[in-house]
């Protein structure tokens, strides 16, 4: 087995999720509309990588939940995982595109807690332009 980096794509998409990597900036873009048992185990695999790869140079982790509509309990784990590994190399965690279910959903798991919400593109672009 190889101990060379594998060289991962600034971009990748999938039938599940959108990831974009732009050197500082890491989004995290699940297709939706349901994130359950079945796709957060898959989504979780597909963004690990990029964060052992780059580790230290994510500087803004943003979860895009605006094409998801529902969220199982293994989403919301799937949520926490994300948060846990942005955390591990510094990274600050933004969650942004919650619909109003979903949040209420974040807020009654005080996931919300665990990152920053983002309401509108213009504050997105603002703080990861910092």
């Amino acid at each position: 087995m190889s101990t060379e980096p594998i060289n991962l794509p600034a971009q990748k998409t999938t039938p599940l999720v959108n990831l974009n990597w732009d050197g500082k900036v890491f989004i995290i873009r699940p297709t939706g509309p349901n994130i359950g048992q079945r796709e957060s185990p898959i989504i979780t695999e597909e963004f690990s990588p990029y964060f052992k790869q780059y580790g230290k140079t994510v500087k803004f982790l943003v979860l895009d939940l605006s094409t998801v509509t529902f969220m199982a309990s293994m989403g919301l784990g799937m949520c926490i995982a994300c948060r846990n590994q942005a955390a591990a190399v510094g990274a600050t965690p933004l969650l942004f595109g919650l619909n109003k279910d979903l949040q209420a959903l974040m807020a009654m798991m005080k996931i919300e807690k665990l990152f920053r919400i983002i309401k509108t593109q213009a504050e997105l672009q603002q703080i990861c332009s910092k």
